[in-house]
């Protein structure tokens, strides 16, 4: 994949937002022209979903769009491995939901990732059904369906997206697809891609370490947590040192890396 202009990487803010979350949400990125024609595409696409990747060169376009790209490359790099996709369909009136899952199984990696970007040709309002993911949770490590038997998590959030709008989500985070209740068929595309290079500094990291960044640290927090949101947010500020290639920065609570020699 070849380099895009700077202006097009991710901001500081964002991937801090990244860090503390596991998933971004960039609204409407793609232009309308381009979603129309994709939602066209996936009406009328009759094949496997995991050969639409291979058999739709709209969605490759969609893709190749540097604003596309800028985020690709801040998550994984100017060389990413295609690992797999998938056109996910839900019919209308289908009112089973999808067991919490995670994407993989226990991952061996101590902070690298893969991303999975959820690319939405069409407004997807709550009462469709959009992913539902628990903020935070991408850094507790389990495997694949083992937090089947959790159904309702405080802090969960649907990604309510406009048409146009493209989800990255940290491979780790827990997820699963909502009930559609509405009398139109909701599609998302998902794209895995794994890192082809070390996942550090690939963004713009011009202000990594401003005021306005250790905010977002400094507010984040998930009541999911419990008496472990401190803990949690320790291994975020880890994950956020890994990011931005600066192994002394610490966004941690009160400073405990810093304190503890870390």
């Amino acid at each position: 994949m070849s380099s895009v202009d700077k202006k097009h990487l991710l901001t500081s803010k964002q991937m801090a937002e990244f860090a503390v979350n596991g998933f971004l949400k960039l609204d409407e990125i793609v232009p309308q022209e381009l979603n129309e024609a994709a939602y066209k595409e996936q009406r009328e696409f009759q094949g496997n979903g995991s050969t639409y990747w291979n058999e739709s060169s709209i969605i490759r376009e969609i893709f190749e769009l540097p604003q596309v790209k800028g985020a690709i490359q801040s998550f994984v790099g100017q060389y990413p491995i295609y690992d797999h996709s998938f056109m996910h369909i839900v019919r209308a009136k289908h009112l089973k939901g999808q067991f919490y899952h995670a994407d993989s199984v226990i991952d061996t990696r101590p902070f690298g990732f893969d991303i999975q970007a959820f690319y939405f040709s069409h407004d997807a309002p709550d009462e469709m059904g959009p992913t539902l993911v628990l903020p935070g949770s991408h850094l507790r490590k389990v495997s694949n369906g083992s937090i089947a038997r959790y159904k309702n998590i405080v802090g969960q959030k649907r990604m309510v997206s406009k048409a146009g709008s493209i989800g990255f989500l940290h491979h780790g985070i827990w997820h699963c697809a909502q009930p559609n209740h509405t009398d139109d068929t909701r599609y998302v595309f998902k794209l895995r891609l794994r890192p082809g290079q070390e996942q550090r500094s690939l963004f713009n990291t011009d202000d990594y370490n401003s005021p306005e960044v250790r905010d977002v640290f400094k507010k984040a927090y998930h009541p999911w947590c419990g008496d472990e949101a401190r803990v949690n947010q320790i291994q975020t500020a880890k994950f956020w040192r890994y990011l931005c290639g600066d192994d002394k920065v610490d966004t941690s609570f009160e400073g405990v890396l810093t304190r503890m020699g870390q």
